[in-house]
């Protein structure tokens, strides 16, 4: 799909946009001759790093801030169309430990979001969600799974304006900011024991620039109250890190043999994902790359929205890591070579 003409023209806020996810949506969007791309981050020093990555570019504009500020905020929409929302805490663990934090952020700080782009009049919402909101055992997929009804809710709210709101959910993307990869590589690299949680676990993973195409595919549809859920294949843990090990030691020369420890799941944590959950299924319905469960608690419901799209109804009762295809250690191997990870 060509995401041009969804964005040319167009002046984009990108929420948490000096992240893994926001980054690479900021330098994509970049490509689509967007009138404006604002980033709105916290984080200083990863604005400076984005900057010197993106190089001189007039449509750039850098703004320090916290989506749990809602004056903050309402100057970063000033003018906007499209909003992108990859602003939260999405780390299992430190979310368990600090829940007040996580509700402050991945809840208040949606609810700011979407109250203020009703007040500027904002084209388009979109909410970045995780699979953890799914079928939710931790701080974090419940506080993901709060967004994300906040988020199809707030379509009810918009009354006269041209406002929508729609929300993509997806699993791991490799690479990211302290996510597995890099830890792997700095325990390989100080010759310390390689952690593995559980020799069971499987995740959906995704390369981010592929996560963002899609998140763009989903953007060009959305109707309203939707939630996109990309389809990713599945890896198992251990044989993802155990791969990863084997290229970064062919990469390093090293011949040293590396001793792995298995330390069980961390707080919070699955031996499975989710994409789908039962319930959703019910109403859920496909396209080639991404199923589409529609705002059921609209008027429309099921019945809607999503069949004018002429999707047809999905043949699953739910999306599992566990169940889904998974990646063999040579595709794996071939995809991380690919990302030169």
């Amino acid at each position: 799909m060509n995401y041009k003409k969804a964005f040319s023209g167009k002046r984009i806020l990108v929420l948490g946009g000096t992240g893994s996810i926001g980054s690479v949506i900021v330098k994509e969007l970049l490509k689509c001759n967007p009138k404006q791309v604002r980033v709105f981050s916290r984080d200083e020093s990863k604005h400076q790093e984005l900057l010197f990555s993106v190089g001189d570019n007039t449509k750039l504009r850098s703004l320090i801030g916290d989506i749990r500020d809602r004056d903050r905020l309402s100057f970063a929409m000033r003018g906007i169309d499209i909003v992108f929302n990859a602003a939260a805490m999405k780390h299992v663990p430190l979310c368990e430990y600090n829940p007040f934090e996580a509700v402050k952020t991945n809840v208040y700080g949606t609810q700011n979001i979407l109250d203020t782009a009703l007040e500027h009049n904002v084209e388009k919402v979109i909410t970045i969600s995780t699979d953890k909101a799914a079928e939710p055992n931790s701080t974090l997929g419940a506080t993901k799974l709060l967004a994300e009804k906040l988020t199809s809710a707030a379509n009810a709210y918009s009354g006269n304006r041209r406002t929508r709101f729609a929300t993509v959910r997806f699993g791991n993307v490799l690479g990211s900011s302290n996510s597995l990869l890099p830890i792997i590589r700095r325990q390989v690299l100080a010759g310390k024991p390689v952690t593995i949680t559980d020799s069971r676990m499987t995740r959906f993973i995704m390369p981010t620039e592929s996560a963002v195409h899609l998140v763009f595919e989903a953007t060009a549809i959305m109707k309203g109250g939707e939630i996109f859920v990309l389809k990713m294949p599945s890896v198992s843990i251990e044989d993802l890190i155990k791969t990863y090990v084997e290229l970064v030691c062919e990469e390093t020369g090293s011949k040293k043999k590396v001793r792995y420890v298995y330390i069980g799941k961390r707080p919070g944590e699955k031996v499975h994902e989710k994409l789908l959950n039962e319930h959703e299924a019910e109403y859920v319905r496909e396209a080639k790359r991404i199923f589409v469960i529609p705002n059921v608690a609209h008027p429309a419901g099921a019945k809607g929205v999503a069949p004018k799209r002429n999707l047809k109804p999905a043949q699953t009762s739910s999306y599992h890591s566990g169940d889904a295809r998974k990646l063999t250690r040579k595709e794996i191997k071939d995809l991380l070579r690919e990302l030169a990870l």
